[in-house]
């Protein structure tokens, strides 16, 4: 993947403000390359990372990161060849079961994902699925609230990297499983809204195996100069389909092997 960048430092800095205003006061912008058309990838992940430094800067921590577009069909979609990454900041997280806001979000969606949390650093270049299953302490089953931020959910890949992968809100639950005891290739998972079931999937869907996401995370770590911390919260890609959700949901995502997390939106 190329970092290649085009933008300037001010460019930068006026697209993360852009980004940020949307994110924070919940109303949605037009894509960035309908101003610089010619933005590549490495620039949105510059203005994901000031993005990322404005957080901290706030003093919110962060949690791990998410990786996305991790199916096939997905990257095929955007005109990719690998997944994008985001990060997460505790101020994202939401417990079990809780109460999820709307009003602060533009276009709810959710997906089933397994979040992996590691017990040893990883590093690219060349990181593989064997390396993140021995640095994995655990897996989790999670629901990712992704909200693109962008008019009318049209966006491209330098956008959407930008606007740190949709990412919103996250919730992890179920039962925290050791790796090796697990076929992560083959768990099922069901999402259910309001009763219904509403997607399904099994966790392959991901790149064949969770795993494989979370190194390819971990080689675009590299390319961006950093490492993943032991310790991190990582989610691994949507195996189902993103979901819209509004005000009154009840949302439930069970996974074969690693219990159920449940959330409603008000």
């Amino acid at each position: 993947m190329s970092m290649e960048l085009t933008l300037d430092h001010d460019a930068v800095v006026r697209l993360c403000e852009r980004i940020e205003g949307a994110q924070l006061r919940a109303h949605a912008i037009p894509k960035l390359t309908d101003e610089y058309p010619g933005m590549t990838i490495g620039d949105g992940y510059a203005v994901q990372l000031a993005l990322r430094q404005r957080w901290l800067a706030r003093g919110v921590r962060q949690l791990g990161w998410k990786a996305g577009l991790t199916s096939r069909a997905k990257m095929k979609q955007m005109g990719v060849d690998v997944p994008s990454i985001g990060f997460l900041m505790f101020d994202m997280f939401r417990s079990e079961g809780s109460e999820i806001g709307t009003a602060d979000l533009v276009h709810p969606r959710v997906e089933c994902e397994v979040a992996f949390v590691t017990k040893a650093e990883l590093r690219g270049p060349g990181c593989t699925g064997a390396d993140v299953l021995e640095a994995t302490d655990f897996v989790l089953p999670a629901v990712e609230v992704i909200d693109s931020r962008f008019s009318g959910f049209k966006f491209d890949l330098p956008s959407v990297v930008a606007d740190n992968g949709s990412s919103a809100r996250f919730v992890a639950g179920g039962r925290a499983r050791i790796a090796a005891e697990l076929d992560l290739r083959t768990l099922g998972v069901v999402l259910e809204k309001n009763g219904e079931q509403v997607a399904m999937g099994a966790s392959g869907a991901v790149l064949g195996h969770p795993a494989e996401a979370v190194a390819m995370l971990v080689n675009i770590l590299h390319e961006l100069g950093e490492t993943l911390p032991a310790g991190s919260f990582v989610m691994s890609g949507g195996i189902t389909e993103a979901v819209a959700v509004k005000p009154g949901d009840n949302v439930i995502a069970r996974f074969q092997e690693l219990g159920s997390v449940a959330m409603r939106f008000v």
